[in-house]
């Protein structure tokens, strides 16, 4: 079967300047409203899961005890500024941090803090 045959039988639609115009404004909306929506906020079960991962190095409840400094009990502000730092500036000094705070968003690591810091010494 030919299809070049096939698209010369096919009604050649042009749209006018009204439907062009309209379209196009569709699917601007369109783009804004997906753009403008926020994800759902993280659940306590997906944070503790995201949690897990700092247990290595910082303890099963970060508060471990030795070289590494412990989090659990930290203001939440205080860990979210310096997880969000390690993320975008890289304070110097900096072991693997700067490293792990990249493969999460900004909302997961201020989750982060959040739980960390509602956790008592």
């Amino acid at each position: 079967m030919n299809l070049n045959k096939l698209s010369s039988l096919a009604p050649r639609w042009q749209p006018s300047g009204l439907r062009r115009a309209v379209c196009g404004a569709v699917a601007l909306l369109g783009v804004g409203m997906a753009l403008a929506q926020t994800p759902a906020p993280l659940s306590q079960q997906q944070v503790k899961l995201l949690a897990a991962a700092c247990a290595s190095c910082h303890g099963t409840d970060g508060s471990f005890v030795g070289p590494i400094p412990a989090i659990a009990g930290r203001p939440a502000d205080v860990l979210s500024t310096q997880l969000l730092n390690f993320k975008h500036r890289a304070p110097a000094g900096t072991t693997v941090m700067d490293r792990l705070a990249k493969g999460y968003t900004d909302e997961e690591l201020r989750a982060l803090a959040s739980h960390f810091s509602s956790i008592r010494k």
